[in-house]
């Protein structure tokens, strides 16, 4: 990528956060060829919040209507939620998640984000998971950051089918499709 004017760059970078919020400032910077520093003064005079604040804007504007699990019971950080139609949420790989003698991300820990967020998108108080047929397309590695997304595909009664892709950066690592029940007569206590 030739040399961008700061107008430009600014521009660019203004544009990108609004459709992908979830970038680092070290993505930012490798992908306009510039120091992070600049990516933070870039980020300061447009008056883009760092990316903790990026992802909690995000999340108290869609968290509210959560009804099957609370954001605290969902793997990973949730940031976003359609009830009935999309969710996402964000997960980085730490020490807690990976092998210790390769770095590599145990699978329970990817299908579990995916299985939480197929159960959270679903507006319904009690929902299961009764199936899913799932795959892991590449290894996880220690420090990645995981982006799942949840769609719901097709309701036919109590049931929901439930499509989660995780991908990091723009590389799909995880698919999942999973088959969840709305439980009737379900009384939270």
């Amino acid at each position: 990528m030739p040399r961008l004017s700061k107008k430009v760059r600014q521009k660019m970078l203004n544009e990108l956060l609004e459709e992908h919020p979830f970038y680092t400032d070290e993505e930012l910077a490798a992908r306009f060829q510039v120091s992070i520093q600049t990516i933070r003064l870039d980020r300061l005079e447009l008056g883009i919040p760092e990316l903790r604040e990026r992802i909690k804007n995000v999340a108290q504007q869609s968290l509210g209507d959560l009804k099957s699990l609370t954001p605290e019971e969902v793997v990973g950080e949730m940031v976003d939620v359609q009830l009935d139609h999309s969710a996402i949420s964000i997960m980085e790989i730490t020490e807690e998640h990976v092998f210790s003698r390769t770095k590599i991300a145990r699978g329970h820990h990817i299908f579990a984000q995916a299985n939480s967020l197929a159960v959270a998108v679903i507006d319904a108080d009690m929902v299961l998971t009764a199936a899913a047929r799932i795959r892991y397309v590449r290894p996880v590695s220690l420090g990645e950051k995981l982006v799942a997304k949840a769609i719901v595909r097709s309701t036919d009664g109590e049931q929901s089918k439930v499509r989660v892709e995780t991908r990091i950066r723009d590389e799909l690592v995880f698919t999942g499709t999973f088959r969840v029940l709305r439980i009737k007569d379900f009384a939270a206590e």
